[in-house]
């Protein structure tokens, strides 16, 4: 399978006669990088593999909006993480489960995951992650996992990169102090 860079793959989404070739080709490249973003927010497989296929969705049927002035992947990037973070909000507004129950847990849930091979430190690590407000937790996850530059989740974000420093700080702090709390 061919890989295209950035210009290559814009060419290709802006005439009509390669639009399937470039998105089938856009969907290759970056369906992966896009699943780990979006599992990171929303914490399972099932649930990130749905968000990823709404967010393709999504790209598909506005592709003639993207003009081409970020990267591909910023624009795609912005596109999953936006809908990992309404999908994320929809879960806290609609609980199907009372959130008080202890086998509830995040780290419960992540250990009973087939997909999940961490530890119990990696589980504690993604419950002080997920405990912190959506915009910490989104930057700190694509500053430390991805690790994007400050500019490029400006991009992704729509925030000044000052602000995101600032929340980047403020979540490694808020997961430190979590750490400490469940020694």
């Amino acid at each position: 399978m061919e890989t295209y860079d950035d210009q290559q793959l814009i060419n290709l989404l802006r005439n009509p006669a390669t639009l399937r070739k470039g998105f089938e080709s856009m969907v290759r490249q970056y369906s992966e990088q896009l699943y780990w973003q979006v599992r990171r927010i929303v914490i399972t497989h099932e649930d990130a593999d749905d968000v990823v296929q709404n967010a393709l969705l999504k790209a598909w049927n506005s592709i003639g909006t993207f003009k081409g002035d970020s990267k591909v992947f910023t624009w795609l990037s912005r596109i999953a993480i936006n809908e990992a973070l309404d999908f994320t909000r929809r879960q806290k507004n609609h609980p199907t489960v009372s959130t008080d129950d202890s086998e509830l847990r995040l780290s419960s849930r992540l250990m009973a995951d087939d997909y999940f091979d961490g530890d119990e430190t990696e589980a504690q690590l993604q419950e002080a992650i997920a405990s912190l407000p959506d915009v910490q937790r989104t930057v700190f996850q694509l500053r430390y996992y991805d690790e994007m530059k400050y500019s490029e989740i400006s991009r992704i974000l729509g925030t000044s990169e000052g602000g995101l420093k600032a929340s980047y700080h403020i979540a490694v702090k808020k997961i430190t102090d979590f750490f400490h709390r469940h020694d």
